[in-house]
């Protein structure tokens, strides 16, 4: 099994714990929030906070404006949803995400992103974490249940999984992610770790 393979796997098995913050990070058009309201409602984090300010629908970039009526409409109260909407893209969601841990002291977040695009999500986080606020812990609720092969407009999510792999490669070249290693000690060090928040 390869370190990717190996990634993966334990990556798909994430369970989010109590946490600070719900990421609803932007893209996959309407696919994600769903989600967010559930983890919400489950009482994960008192708190979704929508990441993301690239206004692109092509690319199934839907703004805070887009998605927010939705949350609302879920029953997720005004001032439980929050807004960062500078980022244009994973990297700068992962910097701008950071800066607000720091300012409000969350201890831990859960990112929810779609399952083709969480692996490359969560080693940016990883990489910008260490960097920034290495105490705090990340956990992922990748969207689970989308068709692979549905057109969505934006591509097939089994092609854009080919995409997000190789942006991997690529972007490891130029220290915006974590390594694949990385990213598995860091989650084996997370399950091991005593005292669940």
């Amino acid at each position: 099994m390869t370190e990717r393979e190996a990634f993966i796997a334990l990556l798909d098995t994430e369970e989010p714990h109590k946490c600070d913050a719900i990421i609803l990070l932007e893209g996959d058009g309407f696919s994600r929030y769903k989600k967010a309201v559930s983890l919400y409602k489950s009482h994960i984090a008192p708190l979704i906070c929508f990441s993301g300010g690239f206004d692109d629908e092509k690319s199934g970039a839907f703004t805070y404006e887009k998605i927010k009526p939705l949350i609302l409409k879920s029953e997720v109260p005004e001032k439980d949803f929050i807004l960062e909407g500078k980022s244009k893209n994973t990297y700068e969601q992962a910097v701008e995400i950071m800066s607000l841990a720091q300012q409000n002291n969350w201890k831990r977040i859960v990112l929810v992103a779609s399952h083709y695009h969480s692996y490359r999500a969560f080693l940016t986080f990883l990489c910008v974490q260490k960097q920034k606020v290495p105490d705090l812990l990340i956990d992922m609720a990748a969207v689970k249940n989308l068709d692979w092969y549905d057109e969505t407009g934006w591509g097939k999510r089994i092609d854009l999984l080919a995409s997000e792999l190789d942006k991997i490669d690529a972007y490891q070249k130029k220290n915006n992610v974590a390594s694949y290693v990385e990213g598995l000690e860091y989650l084996k060090w997370k399950n091991q770790k005593p005292g669940k928040f």
